[in-house]
C-alpha cells in the first residue's frame, strides 16, 4: 500500500487559541522577505526574529504567524527533526511569552508531486494573466491530491508550483496525534477524501 500523505495546516477552531501576528526583525520591523519559509528551501538567517502574539489566549504546539509560516513549539520539533532531520530547518523566535520555547518549521524540500488529474481543480497562471514571472504555476488548487510515487524519501515537504501546501507523511502524522500535539490540523492528499 501506497505512502499517505497530509496537508498541515493550524486549526482555527481551537476555542480560546492564540493568533500571532507578523514576524519582526530585530528592529521591529515586518521581515523583507516573510515568503521565504514557504517555498521549499532552506534559508539563510541571522537576525534574531520576533512574533508578536496578536491576540492573547491558549497557547498552541503548532500554530501560523502571519503569511501561514509553521511557528511549532521545542517539543514539535524535537519530533520533525527525529523523524525528518533532512526535510527541515528549524529557526527560534522570540515570542512574547515565558519558558516556552519555539520555532519557525521551514520545510525545506520542494516536490513536482501535484496529481492534476485526481485533484478537485486546478488552474495555472497564463500569459494571459500578465505576471509573467508566475506563468506556468498553479494559480489555484482545490482538493488537491499528489502523486506519491513522486515524493521519494520526502517526509516534510513543499508542493511545487503551490507552495502554500506543507505536506507530511502518514506516520509523522500519527506521531504527531500520539504525542497530543496541540493546534494541528490534518487533510489527507492521497485518499478520496479532502477539502481545498
Amino acid at each position: 500500500m501506497p505512502e499517505r500523505f497530509f496537508k498541515l495546516t493550524d486549526d482555527p477552531y481551537i476555542s480560546g487559541r492564540w493568533e500571532l501576528g507578523h514576524p519582526l526583525d530585530e528592529q521591529g520591523h515586518t521581515l523583507e522577505d516573510p515568503w521565504q519559509f514557504r517555498i521549499g528551501q532552506r534559508v539563510s538567517t541571522h537576525e534574531r526574529i520576533r512574533i508578536p502574539i496578536e491576540i492573547a489566549g491558549k497557547p498552541l504546539d503548532y500554530s501560523h504567524a502571519a503569511f501561514s509560516i509553521p511557528i511549532v513549539h521545542a517539543r514539535v520539533a524535537s519530533l520533525f527533526t527525529a523523524m525528518a532531520p533532512d526535510d527541515v530547518q528549524l529557526i527560534p523566535v522570540e515570542l512574547d511569552t515565558p519558558a516556552r520555547q519555539h520555532f519557525i518549521l521551514n520545510a525545506t524540500r520542494l516536490m513536482k508531486c501535484i496529481d492534476d488529474a485526481a485533484s478537485e481543480e486546478v488552474r495555472y497562471w497564463t500569459p494571459e494573466d500578465g505576471l509573467p514571472e508566475k506563468t506556468g504555476t498553479y494559480a489555484s488548487v482545490a482538493g488537491m491530491r499528489i502523486d506519491p510515487s513522486k515524493v521519494g524519501d520526502a517526509k516534510v515537504f513543499r508542493t511545487w508550483g503551490w507552495t502554500v501546501a506543507l505536506i507530511v507523511s502518514g506516520d509523522l502524522k500519527e506521531a504527531l496525534e500520539q504525542a497530543d500535539m496541540t493546534g494541528t490540523r490534518f487533510t489527507e492528499v492521497t485518499g478520496t477524501d479532502s477539502d481545498p
